[in-house]
């Protein structure tokens, strides 16, 4: 039976490194297992779209945030799978909706993945205190191994 192995991306460039970096120093193990790819939409604040029509927002005006929202993720995941495709690794993908500490972790024990991959973004210690880190979570709260990949300073 494959071992199961979730990235999990977001649009920063931190986990595009993560993936990129999976992909060509874990080669034989991400081909000899079932790779998801998996991506939380943060729950959006939509205080701006109320701020700009003076009052609560129109519920289009918000159906349609989140549609775009939604497609944004899509594409972000069809970018990752292709990236897996050249490596000629198939992913699985997946995109959910909430609080990406809480719904990455959801997905590793939903899927019951062996291993976590995700990128770390470097914030400093106080950064880090104030806004809260997620794979800071993950290590804690995951129920699998997880690798954390930080991007060397000056690789681009």
């Amino acid at each position: 039976m494959k071992k199961k192995v979730l990235v999990a991306i977001d649009d920063s460039e931190c986990s595009h490194y993560a993936l990129q970096w999976a992909l060509e120093n874990l080669g034989d193990t991400i081909s000899s297992s079932q790779l998801f790819i998996f991506n939380a939409q943060p729950l959006a604040n939509f205080a701006y779209l109320s701020a700009s029509t003076y009052g609560a927002a129109p519920l289009d005006l918000i159906t349609t945030a989140q549609e775009n929202q939604k497609k944004l993720a899509l594409a972000l995941l069809e970018k990752a799978k292709n990236i897996c495709a050249k490596h000629g690794v198939d992913a699985e993908t997946n995109t959910e909706v909430g609080d990406p500490k809480e719904k990455i972790c959801e997905a590793v024990e939903k899927l019951n993945i062996e291993l976590l991959i995700l990128g770390s973004n470097g914030r400093g210690a106080i950064q880090r205190a104030l806004l809260g880190s997620v794979s800071n979570h993950c290590v804690h709260n995951a129920k699998c191994p997880v690798l954390v990949v930080r991007k060397p300073a000056g690789k681009d």
